[in-house]
């Protein structure tokens, strides 16, 4: 699997901007071939301990089935509109990719 997560620093930090950056990732980015997991919201500003990273408003975090669904989300249609349409507020974008392994977790 791959885990794609994408941080978002925004111009226009407002929780109106923000909400718009959520809706359109549900809207372009969640229903693509191979996605087995997503997720977005915005960063839990309570939480800043000095271990945590702060520069950003919105995360995004999508898993992969494989390296060959990722590689069709990048360059699918939805993809690149959502890009199109969001930019414009976007100050900073830290993308992160990883090889991850599954597990369900603690059931306790």
């Amino acid at each position: 699997m791959l885990s794609h997560d994408v941080f978002f620093t925004l111009h226009d930090s407002s929780a109106h901007a923000a909400e718009s950056l959520l809706q359109s990732c549900h809207a372009k980015l969640r229903d693509h071939d191979g996605v087995l997991f997503f997720s977005v919201g915005v960063i839990e500003a309570e939480l800043d301990r000095p271990v945590n990273d702060q520069d950003f408003h919105v995360a995004l975090h999508v898993v992969f089935r494989d390296r060959a669904s990722h590689d069709l989300y990048q360059s699918a249609q939805e993809h690149t509109d959502f890009i199109d349409a969001n930019q414009g507020n976007w100050a900073q974008v830290r993308v992160f990719d990883s090889s991850v392994s599954g597990g369900s977790g603690r059931s306790d």
